[in-house]
């Protein structure tokens, strides 16, 4: 089953929307951002919109802090989903505020989790690891090194902030910032390969996350206004907090939606579950999948989840593709 998937997907995906009148939906813009479960989002989003509504999609690659800039200067893209709002800094909130951006909904429930990780392997030996001021006093227990987000990543703000509240590098620990996600979790296959130490930034969900057995460090307490502070890029005095829990949400430029309510209602009630995305992703990682591939898996195995989101003529239109 999962073969002829992939061989299909690709069909499926750039199959022709159906034909209809073309004012009835036109061009839609949306995000992919540069992580695989935004691509899975983004992929089945673009397939519903374009089988299901008759829309001509065009996905824009890109990531949080650039997506939402780009709403703010230009008014575009019309979509931006599996938008992390505890990585957008101020901007979003801006846009909100002024009625530029609507919030549609949860696309992954209950949310997303941002955390410092360590091996569980290294708090079986080590326990007093599973707390932050545990590895500051002890840095050479998780190599002296923090593997930290790339450029342009929402994360890499909070990290640079919060790093420093900590006092991270005058522990003795360096801050390795890698050049791509890809990179970022092939340190920690690497280290669970080799039993080695690692201490670092990552997030669910994803196949990393469920493929290892990666600890959350303990940071302590949440402090609301200090993390409010270490999201935002100009930030210069950051105290210290956890992670609060990560809303991941759809948002939409306000124009779009009320040019296109019949979006806007599929789009609100677009939500996949976190345990379900693993699944999916886990499926994606060992098939060495795409996103586009991954999403028609989602599409043929969750049909009693998508079908729920879309009005009768788009269920219609996509049950003749997906049976």
């Amino acid at each position: 089953m999962k073969k002829l998937l992939i061989a299909a997907a690709a069909t499926m995906v750039a199959a022709p929307a159906f034909a209809q009148d073309a004012d009835s939906c036109g061009a839609v813009t949306i995000t992919e951002m540069n992580w695989a479960s935004a691509s899975v989002v983004t992929n089945v989003a673009n397939f519903i919109m374009e089988q299901g509504y008759g829309c001509d999609v065009s996905i824009v690659p890109s990531d949080t802090v650039p997506a939402v800039t780009s709403v703010a200067e230009n008014g575009e893209p019309d979509i931006v989903t599996e938008l992390w709002v505890n990585g957008t800094g101020t901007a979003y909130a801006r846009l909100k505020e002024e009625g530029l951006i609507q919030e549609l909904g949860a696309v992954i429930d209950p949310g997303g989790v941002d955390a410092w990780w360590i091996p569980g392997y290294l708090v079986e030996a080590h326990p007093e690891l599973a707390t932050i001021d545990g590895i500051l006093a002890n840095p050479e227990l998780v190599g002296g090194r923090f593997h930290n987000c790339p450029e342009g990543w929402g994360c890499r703000v909070f990290n640079d902030n919060l790093l420093p509240a900590f006092g991270v590098e005058e522990a003795g620990i360096e801050i390795f910032n890698h050049g791509s996600g890809e990179t970022l979790a092939t340190s920690i296959a690497a280290a669970f390969e080799d039993n080695a130490p690692w201490f670092g930034y990552y997030w669910a969900p994803t196949a990393v996350i469920g493929r290892y057995d990666l600890v959350q460090v303990d940071m302590g307490e949440y402090d609301e206004a200090a993390f409010k502070a270490a999201r935002d890029v100009d930030s210069t005095d950051v105290g210290r907090s956890s992670f609060p829990p990560s809303p991941v949400v759809t948002a939409v430029t306000t124009d779009f939606v009320e040019e296109h309510p019949e979006l806007g209602e599929f789009l609100a009630n677009m939500t996949i579950e976190t345990d379900t995305m693993n699944k999916v992703l886990s499926w994606m990682n060992d098939n060495s999948a795409t996103g586009e591939e991954a999403a028609v898996y989602f599409l043929s195995t969750y049909q009693d989840v998508w079908s729920g989101w879309i009005n009768d003529d788009a269920r219609e239109n996509l049950s003749a593709l997906l049976k």
